[in-house]
């Protein structure tokens, strides 16, 4: 592929990639709904649907835009969440598995916990707020217990808005994959994203069944999103390095914004700490 075709397929701005995207996330709003129907149908026999306090615009802590406090937490399950399944979305424009030209998981070096410098030939540090991502993942479908040995591959923009691989095409930061433990959590650490034009500030995400089949570029049983609760896009993006994202940040809301807009309840996680200390996002995500 010549890099006139590459530009011409990943650098086409927001407009195109919205256009792009609207279509799946339509489609995936259908499936969201039933998902949801069920789910309220099926929470009072696993014992394991959340309380008022789970992702949404929760109590301080909790999601949403709770207040965060204290320093960075250092372990300790994901809580945000329940063990209901996660809406499936959109993989985006600029995934890196493989699905529309580059392919980070195929890289030597891919699993890691600490995904914010690039790996492999590549070399470079995405700068920010520290931000520690930790997912426990449970199995919806049955009692809500913990699954070992799954593994997550996410990938998220850096503080000026811009992926790896593509945007920012000579890095490939921010990606990592990581195999679950015995809690079924896995935990990785990068810096707070940004918020570019047309989008609320997420951090994407899939889920397989091993991590050979992430390694192999398989075929995840769940892809999906993290909304990025507003008490902390708020302090984060007052942080010098982040000014791009004030202008951007004040022209999205969750209503608005093309995947979160039927609800990011579920997807929300709970938020601990600081700006000093950096931020722990961490969320229980239901598959099966």
């Amino acid at each position: 592929m010549s890099d006139s075709d590459h530009d011409h397929l990943f650098d086409q701005g927001l407009l195109h990639d919205l256009e792009v995207l609207n279509a799946l996330a339509n489609r995936r709003r259908v499936l969201r709904w039933i998902a949801a129907a069920g789910a309220a149908s099926l929470a009072p026999l696993f014992g394991c649907s959340s309380s008022a306090n789970d992702g949404g615009a929760g109590a301080a802590g909790t999601g949403g835009t709770g207040t965060a406090s204290g320093g960075a937490a250092s372990g300790g399950a994901a809580s945000g969440g329940d063990c209901t399944t996660i809406p499936e979305e959109t993989g985006g424009p600029y995934p890196g598995d493989g699905t529309n030209g580059p392919n980070a998981l195929s890289t030597s070096g891919i699993v890691r916990s600490d995904i914010t410098s690039s790996f492999g030939t590549l070399s470079g540090t995405a700068e920010g707020v520290p931000l520690t991502v930790k997912l426990k993942i449970v199995n919806a479908a049955g009692n809500c217990e913990s699954l070992a040995g799954y593994a997550v591959y996410i990938w998220h923009c850096d503080r000026d808005g811009k992926y790896s691989m593509y945007t920012a095409a000579d890095q490939n930061y921010l990606r990592g994959v990581q195999e679950t433990g015995a809690d079924g959590t896995v935990t990785f650490t990068s810096i707070y994203p940004a918020c570019y034009s047309g989008r609320w500030p997420h951090i994407h995400f899939e889920v397989y069944k091993s991590l050979a089949e992430a390694s192999a570029a398989g075929t995840p049983i769940a892809t999906s999103q993290l909304a990025m609760p507003d008490a902390q896009n708020k302090q984060v993006f007052a942080v010098s390095g982040y000014e791009a994202s004030i202008n951007n940040y004040a022209a999205v809301s969750l209503s608005s914004d093309m995947v979160f807009s039927d609800g990011a309840s579920t997807e929300t996680p709970t938020m601990t700490g600081n700006i000093t200390d950096g931020y722990v996002a961490a969320l229980t995500v239901g598959v099966g």
